[in-house]
């Protein structure tokens, strides 16, 4: 676990990570990208389902949730909220939130009462019907339709 960045400042953060439902492999790669990014760790807390990371840059934040998604599959937001003004300007606190899935590729599921095989984890799944090598793309809100087969 990635210690708190010693700093003057040492409560300051742009953004928050949420990881939620995620796998330890998933957590060695984000502590992994935060000490390469060198990207400031203000705290780390530990919560129901994951961890969320305080973390000194907004724009090395978002890449990172980027980079999750891209290498994991999984649900990716962001959102970002009023923090205060600074000299008349709008200052803004960012939250990405990942969220594991249970599925890697190649993992033969069940989506609406067919067999089919997960070929691509990014924005959305890509499931290939194993009988017509039909495709169809679904999103990740819609998970909780599909049932990992053997």
């Amino acid at each position: 676990m990635p210690k708190p960045t010693p700093d003057r400042h040492a409560e300051y953060f742009e953004a928050i990570l949420q990881l939620r439902d995620i796998s330890d492999e998933v957590l060695r790669f984000v502590e992994d990208e935060i000490e390469r990014n060198k990207i400031p760790v203000a705290k780390v807390q530990e919560v129901k389902n994951g961890h969320d990371f305080y973390l000194g840059n907004g724009n090395l934040t978002k890449n990172l949730g980027k980079k999750l998604q891209e290498r994991f599959g999984g649900e990716h937001t962001v959102t970002s909220s009023l923090f205060s003004r600074k000299d008349s300007k709008a200052v803004y606190r960012l939250t990405v939130l990942f969220r594991g899935i249970p599925f890697i590729k190649g993992d033969l599921v069940e989506y609406q009462g067919e067999q089919y095989t997960i070929k691509i984890l990014g924005k959305d799944m890509l499931l290939q019907n194993v009988k017509t090598s039909k495709k169809v793309h679904v999103k990740y809100k819609e998970m909780d339709q599909i049932k990992k087969t053997h």
